[in-house]
């Protein structure tokens, strides 16, 4: 399958609305969590990214996040996140649903991204609900190594999905409506494994839909879709724009 195929569905059936995951950030530079070489091939998640895990000791937890964070802030958008807003701003992609937590898609120019796994933007207390920012977050950590709320001292959480933890309502709903609603679901840099993400093409093709993906490596859903582009995200993204421009 053909960048000029990709473009000519987005052309018959677009807006597109795009699913993106750990593949398009790996460009930036942000390992990946499942391949051989992935995060959690490090780090066992039980240990450090379950709701579990965080209240028996959150400094342990915060050991790890504190260097995720760094690594994320100091990431810069890539090729593909910057063609994908550029698609959004032309009008051939609707939204971006997004399974990752860096903020790229944001800083590369997208205005409607849904982060169904939350994001690094704001860490939160459990006890009282007081939420920090990033860069008041990033502040704490330099101090003392594990931040903790301003109003009442608890560790604060950052508002990232943990392991056991239920999606953010009101982002997984939007992402189900955009998904049955949009005549092109366009997967970028994911292998769909993830429940319940890895349903959203599903939603998509029965609701009359078709499924588009650029991914480099097999995905769960190649046999149903109607493009399957093994490439990277940047490149094939790229390429897309100008054969859409």
């Amino acid at each position: 399958m053909t960048v000029p195929r990709l473009a000519e569905l987005i052309r018959r059936r677009g807006p597109a609305v795009a699913l993106t995951g750990a593949g398009i950030s790996t460009e930036s530079g942000i390992p990946d969590f499942r391949s051989p070489t992935g995060i959690w091939a490090q780090y066992d998640p039980q240990e450090y990214a379950t709701l579990e895990a965080f209240l028996a000791d959150p400094g342990k937890v915060w050991s790890f996040y504190a260097l995720r964070f760094r690594a994320l802030t100091e990431a810069e958008p890539n090729a593909g996140h910057l063609a994908l807003a550029e698609l959004e701003r032309a009008g051939h992609v609707r939204a971006i649903v997004t399974q990752n937590i860096d903020l790229l898609h944001e800083r590369a120019g997208s205005r409607d991204v849904v982060e169904v796994h939350g994001s690094i933007r704001t860490s939160s207390c459990l006890r009282c609900g007081e939420r920090q920012t990033l860069s008041e977050v990033l502040s704490l950590v330099e101090e003392s190594g594990m931040p903790r709320c301003r109003a009442c001292g608890e560790p604060l959480k950052p508002d990232v999905v943990f392991f056991g933890e239920l999606l953010p309502q009101a982002a997984i709903d939007r992402a189900y409506e955009l998904a049955r609603s949009t005549g092109v679901l366009l997967v970028v840099g994911s292998q769909l494994e993830v429940w319940p993400v890895s349903l959203l093409p599903d939603e998509t093709v029965q609701a009359g839909g078709e499924v588009a993906i650029v991914n480099k490596g097999p995905t769960s859903f190649d046999a149903r879709a109607g493009v399957k582009i093994d490439g990277g995200a940047g490149e094939t993204l790229t390429a897309l724009v100008g054969e859409l421009a």
